[in-house]
């Protein structure tokens, strides 16, 4: 029986997508730090719009890191452009501080910028974790989506899309992207900006040694987390025929795969549910959602298997 967690390790809850008033956002840094502090999160990643009409910033959010609450310096990078003419949206997670800006003076493409797939890459070499940026609300198209070979994860539930616009949805690209052979994982966030109800409503969970920025990284990397809006995800077992999820009392146990490949199983208040892999017989990958009474979801990263 294959197991997805390390539960001998602790797990922590962090924020990966965050603005404050060095870019967009209606909050100082330290305020936005102090809120997701009292609020139970024990990571944030301050990632400011990474242009030059905002000075390029990389939030300096170490004084704001103490025995219970860290910050990982990062920022949401800007170029391009994709084929609908917008620029770029790439979430760099772990940037060092004096990382280069591009050729991105304002939200519109500029000749002979870099690419999007480009700075991707750059920040990548330069040790980030890097996430495709809400591809729904970006009108990402799949050739925009396939370029992006430098990338750890794709942005699957953006609370701020979900809450401003109704495109909270990265799914969609992250499905067919695994079902062409990307090793890709997900991430949830808030793209949170405190102009409206958008924060506080989508997090990974990170198991990881210490709650320090390193740590955090490598294990973001190495796809040791989930993404949840509340549920808890305990435990992901397998074998050739059935898969097993513990969890936090949920309504709704869901496995999806290549295509149309799923399987759902609902109940009251379910932790150890089992679901059988012959729907699946012909995916190279699975992955899970668990749904609560209250219709709060979680996700686990994607599972790579030997078809049958």
């Amino acid at each position: 029986m294959q197991k997805m967690f390390d539960t001998a390790l602790p797990f922590w809850r962090g924020n990966l997508h965050t603005h404050s008033t060095l870019s967009d956002g209606c909050l100082e840094p330290a305020e936005v730090c102090r809120r997701y502090k009292a609020e139970g999160y024990d990571f944030l990643a301050l990632t400011d719009h990474f242009i030059g009409l905002f000075n390029y910033p990389i939030a300096d959010t170490v004084d704001f890191r103490d025995d219970s609450f860290t910050t990982i310096l990062g920022a949401e990078l800007h170029s391009g452009p994709m084929e609908n003419g917008e620029l770029w949206h790439i979430l760099a997670v772990g940037l060092p501080a004096d990382f280069a800006p591009g050729d991105a003076p304002h939200f519109r493409p500029v000749e002979g910028m870099e690419s999007g797939p480009e700075i991707a890459a750059r920040a990548v070499e330069a040790g980030a974790f890097v996430a495709i940026a809400h591809p729904q609300w970006s009108g990402m198209t799949m050739n925009d989506a396939r370029s992006i070979e430098a990338a750890h994860a794709v942005e699957t539930y953006n609370h701020g899309c979900a809450m401003g616009c109704d495109r909270a949805d990265g799914f969609h690209t992250l499905d067919l992207l695994l079902s062409e052979g990307k090793r890709l994982n997900l991430i949830a966030t808030d793209d949170a900006h405190f102009t409206e109800p958008d924060h506080f409503g989508g997090w990974v969970m990170v198991g990881a040694e210490a709650n320090t920025p390193e740590a955090l990284l490598d294990a973001l990397k190495s796809g040791h987390y989930y993404s949840s809006q509340g549920p808890e995800l305990r435990q992901i077992s397998w074998d050739g025929k059935t898969i097993t999820v513990e969890s936090s009392a949920v309504a709704s146990v869901i496995v999806q795969g290549h295509g149309i490949a799923a399987v759902a199983k609902h109940g009251t208040s379910l932790t150890k549910t089992e679901v059988p892999l012959s729907r699946f017989n012909g995916s190279p990958w699975i992955r899970v959602s668990v749904i609560d009474a209250a219709g709060k979801r979680a996700w686990s990263n994607p599972i790579w298997r030997e078809t049958a």
